[in-house]
């Protein structure tokens, strides 16, 4: 898709023109169901006049020109990609231009492959493109004869600034992408040379069948890809699996061989707890079907932290095979032979609770474009309205869809020390009657902190041993940071003791979607992983699927104890999706979300409330902090 298609010489004949913009912003919002931002509308109206300059000035007015071209199956958008033909071959050419208003950007610390541009830190723009070049080869079919080629061009940017990031190319794979400055690509030079660095040398306008050949096809991963992912997930230690696992993953495979010969439409639901291994079967199941060259596999999640957690493991050519999960279904699924293993699936979009359709129109529909549908759910992490589904929801629509369904449970888990005994302590106190147990240990370091002070030093000491762990907090204080550094301390939090009246405050992790934020602080889908993360408060949308060895977590006044049980108070939640909701309706969802984030260490917890009332109650139910802790 993409939000405008025509020739170099029709876009610039309209470029000057106000309404065209707006044009293309009404395409924008019919295609994508949001409205660009002005960041982003400005960025057109700054890069697309003088790369049509220069496309014109090379007398390449006659290629197809398509602006904002999204690779089907990603987010990923290329801001401009020109089709043309060249003499003597069979070949379809596809030059993917990356632009940039740069007039200035730094090395990163990280190495070549990041660069800090103001407060942001961003990939360099070769790999960017190499990004874009790599999916096009290996995901557009072979007898489109496509030959696809790169650069970058920064318009904007000054002679030194091109010549620094030519120098962080190296000798990688990132070196085949030009960067192109304005020097480059002076109106005043032959046409000829203009296009020869504009990757279009000789390059003829496309027959219109080709264009029309490319814009309709299919895309699917190249046996290449997948006999690359396949041997990445075989050979990850993370996703070896045990005991029932490997039973769920037999269950899944008897449902696709099913599939394979002819018997479409499968249900496949796997439960289980935190820590019982979902997603690594999710995984370990995707590199199965990687292993054969004709498939055409999804691993999809609700969740932008956990897809891009999962892509970085796997590596970058997983992109497109494992995506995050909208509400906009998969590109190029094929009901016949595709099979989708959805994760997290009481994060889902699924309308509940208000929907007026008896099943929820996202599953219903993606099931109708696959083979086989894998749903992995756990019904009590489900955190906000609107979200997520139910094994009775799911076998009812499989018997409707005229779909088999299997139901398989994971009893075992592998998280908290596999401590079953610590999850269903969880459980009896995250239940509206909370009625738990005084927890006696059982090999897991669970206790309850006096303050957040505490927390602090408990999981930088932690940190200081070469352990992870984190800080996360109910959603119970503003959120007012930028989304890169510096971040405002929004979390803040005073109590008294013997010494007088405290003041303990941090930041939220960032919302940046990049990997790293700015000054070493990671984006919010890496915040639970990377170096830095530890500074500030996770919250349950980027805790939620991560898992790290110690985790502190912070009851915020949304959940408080009463005599008569939990009473839950959304006017003190500061999140839109839940604080207007009535207290009975928001009482599960606060449950379930510290159930989430009091499940997610692996080695042990401390546990601590803001509120006196449910403060003094933990600590019936909760050892105090081990003497030999450090204040």
């Amino acid at each position: 898709m993409h939000i405008f298609g025509g020739t170099v010489a029709q876009a610039a004949a309209r470029i000057a023109d106000p309404a065209f913009i707006t044009e293309c912003a009404h395409r924008f919002r019919t295609i994508h169901g949001r409205s660009p931002g002005e960041a982003e509308v400005r960025s057109w109206e700054n890069s697309w006049p003088p790369l049509l300059r220069v496309l014109s000035a090379a007398e390449l007015s006659e290629l197809h020109l398509l602006l904002e071209y999204e690779l089907p199956g990603t987010s990923q958008r290329v801001d401009a990609l020109l089709l043309g033909h060249r003499p003597r071959t069979e070949s379809l050419v596809a030059v993917a231009v990356e632009l940039k208003q740069w007039q200035y950007a730094a090395p990163h610390g990280t190495g070549p492959g990041m660069l800090n541009v103001g407060k942001r830190e961003v990939l360099h723009p070769a790999r960017q493109v190499g990004g874009y070049v790599n999916y096009l080869t290996e995901w557009v079919p072979p007898e489109l004869h496509l030959d696809v080629e790169g650069l970058a061009y920064l318009h904007a940017a000054p002679s030194d600034l091109i010549d620094g990031l030519r120098g962080l190319q190296g000798t990688g794979p990132s070196a085949a992408y030009s960067i192109l400055g304005p020097d480059d690509v002076a109106p005043d030079a032959p046409s000829h040379l203009l296009a020869e660095r504009l990757h279009c040398g000789g390059l003829r306008p496309a027959a219109p069948q080709r264009v029309t050949a490319f814009l309709e096809a299919r895309h699917r991963p190249s046996p290449k890809l997948l006999a690359r992912v396949a041997d990445v997930i075989g050979g990850h230690e993370t996703f070896r699996l045990i005991g029932e696992q490997d039973k769920a993953r037999q269950r899944i495979n008897s449902a696709i061989d099913a599939a394979r010969q002819g018997h479409r439409g499968h249900i496949v639901v796997v439960t289980g707890g935190p820590g019982t291994g979902k997603t690594a079967i999710a995984t370990r199941v995707l590199g199965d079907l990687c292993r054969d060259s004709g498939a055409n596999p999804r691993l999809l999640s609700p969740t932008g932290t956990l897809s891009r957690q999962l892509g970085r493991a796997v590596g970058e050519s997983a992109r497109g095979l494992i995506a995050t999960l909208t509400t906009r279904l998969p590109e190029e699924l094929d009901k016949d032979t595709s099979v989708v293993l959805l994760d997290e699936a009481h994060r889902a979009r699924t309308g509940q609770g208000w929907r007026t359709t008896p099943f929820p129109k996202l599953l219903t529909d993606l099931m109708t474009r696959c083979a086989v549908l894998v749903l992995f759910l756990d019904e009590g992490q489900i955190v906000r309205p609107g979200e997520g589904t139910t094994k009775d929801e799911l076998r009812r629509m499989a018997s409707q869809q005229g779909c088999t369904f299997a139901h398989v449970d994971l009893p075992t888990q592998f998280r908290c020390s596999g401590s079953r005994p610590y999850l269903d302590w969880v459980d009896a106190l995250l239940s509206p009657e909370a009625r738990p147990p005084r927890w006696n240990g059982d090999g897991y370091d669970l206790a309850l902190a006096d303050n957040p002070a505490q927390l602090e030093e408990w999981v930088a000491d932690h940190i200081r041993h070469g352990r992870s762990a984190r800080i996360t907090a109910g959603y119970c204080w503003p959120w007012d940071s930028p989304d890169v550094p510096p971040l405002l301390p929004d979390v803040s939090i005073t109590w008294q003791d013997a010494s007088g009246e405290h003041l303990w405050e941090r930041p939220w992790n960032s919302r940046a979607d990049m990997v790293v934020a700015g000054d070493g602080v990671p984006g919010r889908a890496f915040w639970a992983t990377d170096e830095g993360g530890q500074q500030q408060v996770g919250c349950v949308y980027t805790a939620q699927g991560m898992e790290y060895d110690y985790s502190a977590v912070i009851l915020g006044r949304d959940l408080t104890w009463t005599a008569q049980g939990w009473r839950a108070q959304p006017g003190e939640s500061h999140d839109p999706a839940t604080n207007r909701l009535s207290p009975q309706q928001y009482l599960r969802y606060a449950l379930n979300i510290y159930r989430v984030l009091a499940t997610r260490g692996t080695r042990g917890t401390r546990l601590y409330s803001t509120d006196p009332a449910t403060q003094a109650f933990l600590r019936t139910v909760l050892p105090g902090r081990p003497h030999n802790e450090s204040n």
